[in-house]
């Protein structure tokens, strides 16, 4: 997605002490076929959501945050979005220093409320992940060391791969990274970006990487944008054997901004739903664009009311509620309709 309009805040620190040693219920998961599973092969789905470029907004990232997204929204995974060539970008002007204390934080405020965790290369602007590849090689190698015995991080390499970037060169890229995260960490699940802004998973479909376990190829999609063609070309990719996982998705069109087409959203949700596929909405910010889940006059960082929540974020709390109690968010509460809406 685009830039935000914020520069830095400050930033929270991470629990000093780590969370190794310490029992999860985020257990290891792994790929079987084309689904998620926990340690006794049960298929398992994350449903969560990113946050905005780290650098941008940093104050969401806080244990109080996490937990309410867990135990009041329901989500499971929280994806921790590292923007590479971006104002504030880790390969370009970012303090690579701040932007690993966040990564830090975040893992532990998810480890510590028994979600996964997603630590998210953000290529955007750059394109091709091939033009900061050192610069992969030695952070995926840091992280990888630091979270080789944590169950609840997945590692997604690239973003959104996209311009004239081929396949060929993606999985190039993917396969020297996927050997550095192995060479410390050698279950966790690594998410694969695929060409066109993650949406070209047809392609991975037909050459996908060999030699490793554990890897997943990732599809992106704004509902009011991207609608049957995208979703029958995700369908046909898991049906040909392809393990798919929508680390990116919003109800709005592809810029982030537009109309919410809640149609086309509740039909991607029921898709995915029925093929087991994982999905991460965009976005954990008061940013003032369609995606983002709060208003953009919404100061909090934690502790959200229904009033705080744009018709994005009252959708998405609706759609990860669905089938739970009722429960409050602060102290209103709410109740799910045909509709998609937060009433």
């Amino acid at each position: 997605m685009g830039e935000a309009s914020k520069g830095y805040m400050d930033v929270p620190s991470g629990d000093e002490e780590g969370s190794q040693g310490r029992e999860q219920t985020a257990g290891q998961l792994s790929v079987e076929g084309t689904k998620l599973v926990d340690a006794a092969g049960n298929p398992v789905q994350l449903r969560g959501i990113s946050t905005h470029g780290l650098a941008w907004y940093p104050s969401y990232v806080n244990e109080a945050c996490f937990r309410q997204l867990k135990e009041e929204w329901g989500a499971n995974v929280i994806r921790l979005a590292m923007y590479t060539a971006e104002n504030g970008g880790y390969c370009t002007d970012g303090d690579r220093e701040e932007l690993k204390a966040l990564i830090k934080g975040g893992v532990e405020y998810a480890a510590n409320n028994d979600m996964y965790v997603i630590i998210d290369w953000h290529v955007l602007s750059d394109g091709n992940p091939n033009q900061y590849l050192e610069e992969s090689l030695a952070f995926f190698g840091e992280m990888s060391e630091a979270y080789a015995g944590y169950t609840n991080v997945l590692y997604e390499i690239c973003n959104e791969p996209n311009g004239n970037v081929s396949w060929g060169e993606i999985k190039s890229y993917a396969e020297q990274v996927i050997e550095v995260i192995r060479g410390n960490d050698k279950e966790g699940v690594i998410l694969v970006g695929t060409p066109n802004w993650s949406q070209y998973v047809d392609q991975a479909a037909a050459d996908p990487i060999q030699g490793y376990d554990n890897i997943m190829y990732t599809l992106h999609f704004y509902a009011a944008t991207h609608t049957d063609s995208l979703r029958d070309t995700m369908v046909k990719a898991v049906e040909s054997g392809l393990p798919v996982f929508v680390s990116e998705y919003g109800i709005c069109d592809a810029s982030g901004n537009g109309a919410i087409n809640a149609e086309q959203a509740d039909r991607w949700i029921e898709v995915m739903d029925s093929h087991n596929i994982s999905y991460v909405a965009w976005n954990l910010s008061n940013k003032a664009e369609t995606s983002a889940i709060l208003k953009s006059n919404c100061e909090k960082t934690e502790s959200f009311s229904v009033e705080d929540l744009s018709d994005s974020g009252k959708w998405l709390y609706g759609m990860l509620r669905e089938g739970r109690d009722a429960a409050s968010v602060g102290e209103n509460s709410r109740s799910w309709s045909d509709s998609g809406q937060v009433k």
